[in-house]
């Protein structure tokens, strides 16, 4: 006799493991399946997990700003302890430059004064008194290392930047996640790990009646939630889901660096910075490391992969995101070891997420997530269960999108600004901004 729950939730990343508890705290009995051995293993645990509210649209600025709060207040939202801690968030702040790719931060700064977060614009006097290791000339566009002009400054200056001061960083993703999953198991809900999903099965009415596994084993649910990160576009197929999609997903490859931290106790008090001139962000790592990401510029080629077979082996692109900084901050030392994490995210077409039911009866997707959206897995996490009981009682979210209130801020979001049907947002900024 198979298994029987009310939903099965198709991945337990940050994302999967928060639908998982709002879910449960509903009553549901639910069930999160992964292929991996345990709770944020795969992308998640390599998110460079940074909590910041600035993003290119009003509807992301908003649901960012709620995401912060659930971060600050981590230890209520979670309403349990857990055996191996909870996850520190490191609330430091984020300053982002102001350069000419994001528009001097002009469009950026009009969504938190619509949205009411807190923020400070420092001028070029007052960031050289707060990072005097940074070297504040301008080197944008951002160019490869073999192209004309590398590392030589325009003859400009960076001309200011923008404090957020609700931000900062989790140290620790996969904790992060393993926490959720001990507020989920508190709350009813399970977890299976090392278990592939290999058929979405239906009845004979089109709608979801639940999941094959790679070892033979049926596990019953009329609800499916797929949740797979890389994955989510192969589970979608999986499911017959696609035929009404506007907006797709797909694997991408990305890598961060790990670098000696330059600064002296930076690790311990520094804040997260966002760099369009050089088309990084950084953040203090663990071990007195500097974690710097990449902001996608145009020169560089974008990797997407099969989730199941790609090089997960350090490139030259490692060097050149560890260059670029190197002319932000001229100490920065470059080691010929290379250390941080090759991992994948799973990218929409306009970096902006979904969070939808599908057309399919019962089969429901957040997916798309990666790179900009580990800060809203908790809010996340609760809108998705909320759409999920709306629809199942009979809502039709296609036709009467769901306005979801959110209960930090106060404000209502129009759930249909995730639509799989939306045309893709122009607003975006299309990377990993969001």
């Amino acid at each position: 006799m198979s298994q029987k729950y009310d939903a099965i939730i198709i991945g337990a990343g940050i994302i999967g493991a928060a639908i998982g508890l709002a879910l449960s705290r509903k009553g549901w009995k639910t069930l999160n399946i992964d292929k991996l051995p345990a709770a944020g293993y795969g992308s998640t645990s390599a998110s460079c997990a940074i909590i910041r509210t600035h993003y290119s649209t009003q509807d992301g600025t908003a649901f960012a700003y709620e995401g912060y709060f659930y971060w600050k207040e981590w230890a209520d939202y979670l309403g349990v302890m857990d055996e191996r801690g909870l996850a520190d968030f490191h609330d430091r702040g984020c300053l982002v430059m102001k350069t000419q790719a994001n528009g001097y931060l002009e469009k950026l700064l009009d969504h938190q004064r619509a949205v009411g977060i807190p923020f400070e614009e420092w001028d070029t006097d007052t960031i050289k008194a707060k990072l005097p290791h940074m070297d504040l000339n301008t080197y944008a566009p951002a160019k490869r290392p073999d192209d004309p002009g590398f590392g030589e400054p325009t003859g400009k200056t960076i001309t200011g930047g923008v404090f957020f001061p609700c931000a900062g960083y989790i140290s620790d993703p996969q904790l992060a996640t393993h926490n959720i999953q001990r507020a989920t198991e508190a709350a009813g809900g399970t977890f299976t790990f090392n278990a592939e999903v290999t058929e979405i099965r239906k009845d004979a009415s089109g709608r979801i009646a639940g999941i094959s596994l790679a070892d033979g084993s049926a596990i019953d649910a009329p609800v499916v939630v797929n949740v797979a990160g890389p994955h989510s576009q192969k589970i979608n197929e999986m499911a017959g889901a696609t035929a009404d999609m506007n907006i797709g997903t797909k694997a991408l490859k990305q890598e961060v660096v790990h670098v000696p931290m330059p600064v002296s106790g930076w690790d311990a008090s520094g804040i997260v910075t966002s760099d369009s001139d050089i088309s990084c962000y950084t953040r203090p790592e663990k071990g007195n490391f500097l974690l710097i990401g990449s902001e996608d510029p145009e020169c560089d080629p974008r990797e997407f992969v099969d989730p199941d077979d790609f090089d997960d082996n350090f490139t030259e692109q490692w060097r050149i995101q560890a260059l670029r900084t190197a002319q932000r901050i001229p100490e920065l030392g470059i080691p010929s070891a290379m250390k941080g994490v090759v991992s994948l995210y799973d990218a929409s077409d306009d970096w902006i997420p979904i969070y939808d039911k599908s057309c399919v009866p019962g089969f429901y997707m957040a997916c798309g997530s990666s790179g900009n959206q580990f800060k809203n897995a908790p809010p996340a996490g609760q809108m998705m269960a909320d759409l999920i009981a709306a629809v199942e009682a009979g809502h039709d979210h296609d036709a009467e999108p769901l306005q979801w209130q959110m209960a930090y801020t106060g404000r209502a979001i129009d759930v249909g600004f995730y639509s799989r049907r939306r045309v893709i947002n122009p607003e975006s900024s299309f990377s990993v901004l969001g």
